[in-house]
């Protein structure tokens, strides 16, 4: 018992470490900081929930204690929590006996256990990214016009830090600029509690402790029911004002969601492929290098969500041929 409470314990102090190490203002404390839920997601899906959620009330109870509150709700809110309850989701399973007939008898099987399915951890961490940004948008101010206005004195006051002469001509920047802050915020958020979930579901499977068997991740398949989701968020976003506001930050998680079905729906369609490590690895260098190309990566979830691209492509696929 106190060897699995010192791991929950050391779990928190490395993520609240990473966490309040963005004070420093160092470049490398940028990493730490978007990789601290890494700790908790690791003591999360390695040894429990429980391990996360303990760590991570102990993390935020010792930032609280030294730096204030603020630091205690925003560690507990944009990584606590998340690292808990996607550790929780990953183990996530239930039993299912299916029948077997032997003879014309119904016998019952070896029980299956029902992983839950990636799509909607997916979804979790979409829900989670835009929870996130509205949280922190909800500190500039409490309504459409307050935010904005912090957002644009923030970014004005950046600019001038790095050029002292900076002309009214940057006004009409500033303001591309603060249009596109909340959904650039929403998909860094997405992009990196994606990134720490995969990462300590690999920590986990490499140490052996890893309880589900590793899932086929392009299979990956958002609900149905996203597509309406997003087109319900899509029309908020003329709404104006604040609803304007997060409907654009939904927007922004699902289509990142969409984005990484899209992946999903490639690696399917490249699998009769010679050159599909080629393929793949020059898709992922543009996108990452680029970043605009992720647009066609969005239109591929989209439409494998609508036509089911990789159930077609599955299913008129010629069966392996066999081995000797």
């Amino acid at each position: 018992m106190m060897a699995l409470a010192l791991i929950a314990l050391i779990a928190g102090a490395a993520s609240a470490l990473m966490f309040a190490s963005i004070v420093s203002r160092a470049l490398i404390s940028l990493v730490l900081f978007y990789l601290s839920p890494l700790p908790l997601m690791v003591a999360a899906i390695g040894w429990g929930p429980l391990h996360a959620s303990l760590g991570g009330i102990a993390a935020a109870i010792g930032l609280g204690a030294i730096f204030g509150l603020p630091y205690c709700l925003a560690f507990a809110v944009t990584v606590a929590l998340p690292a808990w309850w996607l550790g929780h989701l990953v183990l996530l399973g239930r039993h299912t006996t299916p029948a077997v007939i032997t003879a014309g008898t119904e016998l019952p099987a070896e029980p299956e256990i029902e992983w839950f399915p990636v799509g909607r951890i997916l979804l979790w961490i979409a829900g989670f990214a835009a929870l996130i940004t509205i949280a922190a948008l909800l500190t500039l101010g409490s309504d459409a016009e307050g935010i904005t206005t912090s957002l644009r004195r923030g970014l004005m006051r950046i600019l001038r830090s790095a050029d002292p002469q900076v002309s009214g001509d940057a006004d009409q920047f500033i303001d591309a600029l603060v249009t596109v802050a909340p959904a650039v915020a929403t998909i860094v958020s997405m992009m990196t509690l994606t990134l720490n979930l995969w990462l300590s579901a690999k920590v986990t499977a490499t140490s052996g402790r890893l309880r589900r068997p590793w899932p086929a991740l392009m299979t990956a398949e958002l609900p149905s029911v996203t597509l309406a989701v997003l087109c319900i968020a899509i029309a908020f976003c003329f709404a104006g004002g604040l609803m304007a506001i997060a409907a654009q930050i939904i927007t922004a998680a699902l289509m990142m969601a969409y984005a990484v079905t899209g992946f999903a729906v490639l690696h399917t369609l490249t699998l009769a492929l010679k050159s599909r490590a080629f393929w793949l690895g020059s898709t992922y260098a543009v996108v990452v290098v680029l970043g605009w190309p992720v647009i066609a990566m969005i239109a591929l979830g989209l439409a494998d969500a609508v036509f089911g691209f990789r159930e077609r492509f599955l299913r008129n696929r010629p069966p392996p041929l066999p081995t000797p």
